[in-house]
């Protein structure tokens, strides 16, 4: 059957890519930062929300927070040990990790952010549980089956 000449994809987003300026302004920053401050410090988040970053960000208004691709911070860092502004910082770049810049202690800082811990509200819970049997579900279609393969579920279709 040929296609279509109505059916087009349109993109309505007006988003550019960050191109290559973009991360080099970055790197900049980054390096003019590191010159600026005494201490840079490298702390990792888990499953961190915007709210709580603002606060931070706030309360630590003298100090300065980077946030990006860990590449492209480890570019700015110097990922050589020629080239490296501190001690084996790049290296600690690992997972979702952030820079932050400071002149404060180490001791002043690892204190805050010891204390820092702030539970949020879940995003979603299960209202109840659900025990699927072994062997065949007549009553499910195939839609399910990603979602139950996502669970960890050993998942065979047949016809």
């Amino acid at each position: 059957m040929p296609k279509s000449k109505r059916d087009k994809k349109v993109s309505l987003t007006q988003t550019r890519k960050k191109g290559l300026e973009m991360k080099q302004i970055l790197i900049e920053k980054i390096r003019e930062t590191a010159d600026q401050y005494a201490n840079i410090f490298t702390f990792s988040v888990y499953n961190m929300r915007n709210d709580k970053l603002k606060e931070i960000r706030q309360e630590w208004s003298h100090s300065r927070l980077f946030f990006g691709k860990n590449k492209l911070l480890q570019i700015a860092l110097g990922s050589i040990e020629d080239g490296e502004y501190r001690e084996n910082l790049s290296k600690q770049l690992q997972g979702q990790t952030g820079l932050l810049f400071t002149n404060k202690g180490e001791r002043e800082v690892s204190r805050y952010f010891e204390s820092l811990y702030k539970p949020s509200c879940t995003r979603s819970v299960a209202a109840q549980t659900v025990e699927l049997k072994e062997g065949p579900l007549p009553e499910f279609s195939q839609s399910p089956e990603s979602q139950l393969r996502q669970l960890g579920l050993p998942v065979q279709l047949k016809r």
